[in-house]
């Protein structure tokens, strides 16, 4: 399987997990009960998984590789997906910085964990089409067949907590 497919997959589990965390978000909205153990599990997975492992993947491994073969980092794709990451990290960031002062019931708490919330959400999800669409059809055409050999050794190597096995290999 070639590594961006590898990649491709991951994506469908973290959408499944920005579409559970927008749920939570909806329903708490609606009155429900502040969704505290949710939200830990929820930055728990987007730290260790699709940060740490998925992420690491692009930024340590794919990259690294694409740079070599031609493709610029500034004014290009790889900047752009770089700095995407950087915003998604900042945004969880803010919610775990207000997390226990949100459920406490802190209006203001509650909205900058929402709020920042959402802005993943959405930011995941047009970085995940752009990787998709673009930079994933971009390396397809720069990898050499030894690239693709060997990014889907270094692949298989990214450690992956045991807690996210099972969704890791789908």
């Amino acid at each position: 399987m070639h590594p961006t497919e590898t990649l491709s997959q991951e994506h469908r589990v973290i959408e499944a997990r920005l579409d559970a965390l927008e749920e939570q978000i909806r329903l708490a909205d609606a009155g429900q009960p502040f969704p505290r153990r949710f939200l830990d599990e929820a930055l728990d997975f987007f730290r260790n998984f699709a940060d740490g492992c998925h992420h690491a993947k692009e930024e340590n491994l794919l990259f690294p590789r694409m740079k070599e073969r031609g493709v610029p980092e500034r004014g290009g794709p790889i900047g752009v997906m770089l700095a995407e990451h950087d915003q998604g990290r900042a945004c969880l960031k803010a919610v775990r910085e207000n997390l226990a002062a949100a459920e406490r019931g802190d209006p203001e708490a509650r909205r900058q964990v929402f709020g920042n919330a959402t802005a993943y959400i959405e930011l995941l999800r047009q970085h995940i089409h752009k990787e998709d669409n673009i930079l994933f059809r971009m390396a397809a055409l720069v990898l050499h067949p030894d690239d693709v050999a060997e990014l889907t050794k270094e692949f298989a190597a990214v450690e992956v907590p045991e807690r996210f096995r099972a969704v890791a290999t789908v």
